[in-house]
């Protein structure tokens, strides 16, 4: 039997048809399945302005969530820091944990932050990819440039709405460092000033720093000695580089004395390879509306999907996502999780589903866990 655990990372889709409402039930009810069916953790994502997706205050969604189950551990992937404080994310964090003591994983994230820093780190060796694989198989596309996204208004309105006028983003290093410090008691500022967070400090809370490249995130979480998560759903081809990074700057903590690394996949399982084909089909136009920045639509039915327009452009935009999607029946989709957790040495794998209906979301995972603990 397979000792990697299975987890669950939820952004609270909305299907074309239903309401923020219906999405948040629907997450609800999908982690009270998850820790029936043996998911090791249950994560919500943040992200803002997107007509299709709910999960705009994780903490929120959290503390409902939490008070719906009972031993799923519960949390973050990941709170976005560039429009926080590193007092304002411990006291949230800390009143969840006073409630739900031992359950509440923190992950943290750089997004809508300062460019990150070049750090000087001894680079891990190159993996070796022949024709866009690992030597197991494992698909590993060409890294997707964001380059011609940069300079698009909709990025600056973000940033508008999400920061008080005047504000900047603290380093993200330093924040990560002022987190840990309040969490432990022991803050101290420039002037030898102390800090003590009630409720916060001293809280169980399970830090984890999220990262798609072989960038900042990764050093930190290294030179910290927390856990890293990686994620393939959304950057496969740079998962490779993210995971050699973190291991290569790790130093042993308190918390951890090896790396341990989760990674995330994008699947759909069904119990015919053609009826999980179908339940996919909306995949390709729900992420080319989150890459051209319009924001996530709502995720439609195949047969909506199927009426978009669609283009020779459109495909490429999404190639990367759509081709390491993981797509048929239990026993395919588990193969494939197994490449994936022996190309990256994976400690934990978090799943990511997304389908129209919300129960045939559950059986996708109801499914995998099935098969998962044959292994």
């Amino acid at each position: 039997m397979t000792t990697t655990d299975l987890s669950v990372l939820d952004l609270v889709p909305i299907s074309t048809g239903s309401t923020a409402a219906d999405a948040l039930h629907n997450s609800i009810d999908l982690a009270q399945q998850a820790e029936r069916f043996g998911y090791r953790r249950y994560w919500f994502a943040e992200h803002h302005l997107n007509p299709g997706v709910a999960g705009t205050s994780p903490a929120v969604v959290l503390a409902l969530t939490a008070a719906a189950t009972s031993t799923i551990r519960i949390g973050t992937a990941a709170v976005q820091l560039g429009h926080r404080t590193a007092l304002s994310t411990v006291e949230e964090f800390g009143l969840l944990d006073a409630l739900h003591p031992g359950r509440i994983d923190l992950g943290l994230g750089r997004s809508g932050g300062k460019p990150p820093k070049v750090l000087a780190t001894t680079a891990p060796p190159a993996r070796e990819i022949v024709d866009g694989r690992t030597e197991n198989g494992l698909l590993v596309p060409e890294p997707f440039s964001f380059a011609s996204l940069l300079d698009n208004p909709r990025i600056g309105l973000i940033q508008r709405l999400l920061q008080l006028p005047g504000a900047t983003p603290q380093d993200y290093t330093e924040q990560v460092d002022d987190i840990l410090a309040l969490i432990a008691g022991t803050f101290r500022d420039e002037l030898d000033q102390e800090a003590h967070v009630v409720p916060g400090e001293g809280a169980d809370l399970q830090v984890w720093i999220l990262g798609s490249s072989a960038g900042e995130s990764a050093t930190v979480a290294g030179t910290n000695g927390l856990r890293f998560g990686a994620n393939y759903h959304v950057s496969p081809g740079t998962v490779l580089d993210a995971v050699d990074a973190y291991r290569s700057a790790f130093v042993p903590s308190r918390v951890l004395d090896q790396p341990y690394v989760s990674v995330s996949a994008d699947v759909v399982v069904a119990p015919t390879h053609d009826d999980a084909v179908e339940l996919a089909e909306g995949y390709g136009p729900w992420v080319r509306s989150i890459r051209t920045l319009q924001g996530a639509i709502e995720y439609p039915t195949p047969a909506q999907a199927r009426a978009l327009p669609w283009t020779d452009d459109d495909a490429a935009l999404v190639a990367d996502r759509v081709d390491t999607r993981f797509v048929g029946t239990a026993v395919e989709v588990a193969d494939h999780l197994e490449r994936l957790r022996d190309a990256t040495a994976a400690d934990e794998l978090v799943i990511t589903t997304i389908t129209h209906g919300h129960a045939e979301r559950v059986r996708s995972y109801e499914l995998l866990a099935d098969e998962w603990a044959r292994r």
